[in-house]
């Protein structure tokens, strides 16, 4: 029989002996973050501290049903306190940082939608679907959108028509509209991108969503405007996209969120007694 009528030896999967003597498999997925409570051991300052806790709760269900945001002054607290109330709410997966006077770090507890505020003379605790800060001080320029005067380099594609629609839609944003131009879906180069960041400018505001992955959300210099990118668990960006809106629905903690921080709140409280 020919030869040619038998597959050729040594080829393919299989066909090479593994030196470990087992199938190596890539690394799967991993590093979810869950909510997990966390119980504080009882001691001085206890009572104040429970205290605070019940008005975040009620403040947590207050939001839930539509209501305005509620603000906690932590500086007012005793010093053992404190340090419960900080033990207790935690931390969770959403932080931002917020440039300008005053910077502001803020961190968001283990219950979705309970903020932490801190910066020079504020420590205090914002109950809300997002700090009302972010959204009064998010698009302040750190760095100027210069627009179409960025410079044309060698190499650009599609990023001059790009940036025409983003500063379209910016002018033309109704409150509640969203649009959104998915670059991963986008023929784009490298030149693009820098030509977007120069155009585009930066904002004040940057926000880290660690999760099944991460979400980075940067607000830019025009009004309405942010970026958007998902990374998966390996840290590779799987999503990249320009989000014309009030802000990212990614960013605001949920209305069922609220509400079951607010019962999380009290089952907190009475593990504590």
């Amino acid at each position: 029989m020919s030869p040619f009528t038998f597959p050729p030896a040594g080829f393919g999967p299989g066909s090479q002996p593994d030196p470990e003597g087992e199938l190596q498999y890539m690394p799967m997925p991993s590093g979810m973050r869950t909510y997990s409570p966390h119980i504080p051991e009882a001691g001085e300052g206890m009572a104040e501290a429970l205290a605070l806790l019940a008005e975040i709760s009620a403040a947590c269900t207050i939001a839930a049903q539509g209501g305005p945001n509620a603000s906690f002054d932590l500086a007012t607290l005793s010093p053992p306190a404190r340090r419960i109330v900080a033990d207790a709410l935690g931390s969770g997966e959403v932080s931002m940082k917020l440039r300008g006077l005053p910077a502001v770090l803020i961190q968001e507890s283990v219950f979705a939608g309970v903020w932490m505020l801190a910066a020079s003379g504020i420590d205090r605790v914002e109950v809300g679907p997002i700090p009302a800060q972010v959204l009064a001080r998010a698009h302040m320029p750190y760095r100027p959108a210069i627009g179409t005067l960025a410079a044309r380099r060698n190499g650009l594609a599609n990023g001059p028509s790009i940036l025409a629609e983003l500063i379209d839609r910016s002018r033309r944003h109704r409150p509640g509209a969203l649009h959104v131009v998915n670059l991963t879906l986008l023929p784009h180069t490298p030149e693009d991108l820098d030509y977007l960041a120069e155009a585009l400018g930066e904002g004040a505001l940057t926000l880290l969503s660690r999760g099944y992955g991460n979400c980075r959300i940067t607000a830019l210099a025009l009004p309405h405007l942010w970026r958007v990118q998902f990374f998966n668990s390996m840290d590779t960006l799987i999503l990249d996209t320009f989000e014309i809106t009030d802000l990212p629905e990614t960013a605001l903690a949920a209305t069922e969120d609220l509400s079951d921080g607010a019962t999380r709140i009290l089952d907190v409280i009475e593990a504590i007694r």
